[in-house]
């Protein structure tokens, strides 16, 4: 089993060794093992679920949804139907974002065509 340190942990999620420590703190990172120096020891388990974390915060999933998400995935099996539901309410509130930003993108475009008549 492969083991990280925090440094790469960092490397590899892109989060502070702050925000790493916050979560694990808060309950949405499991406890991390510690080496007999008291350094704390990433599993792959680790490091996979902090890429879900990832996905969700950089899609604006608030932390309290993320530990309802962490909760149920804890859970087991028998809450998968509520992971579901979470996810897919998650996704529509991309889908908002998404078109939302299409809109702007657009109208940014019709500028740049307005600006380049005028030249």
């Amino acid at each position: 089993m492969s083991v990280y340190t925090p440094a790469e942990v960092v490397e590899e999620t892109g989060f502070t060794l702050d925000t790493l420590r916050y979560y694990e703190k808060i309950g949405l990172l499991e406890p991390v093992e510690r080496n007999s120096s008291g350094q704390r020891r990433f599993s792959e388990e680790h490091l996979s679920w902090l890429g879900m974390v990832r996905c969700l915060r950089d899609t604006g999933m608030p932390i309290a949804q993320m530990l309802r998400f962490a909760e149920l995935s804890r859970a087991g099996d028998h809450t998968i139907p509520d992971r579901i539901k979470l996810l897919e309410e998650h996704e529509r509130h991309v889908q908002g974002q998404i078109d939302n930003l299409a809109a702007r993108r657009g109208y940014i475009r019709n500028k740049i065509s307005y600006y380049r008549s005028v030249l």
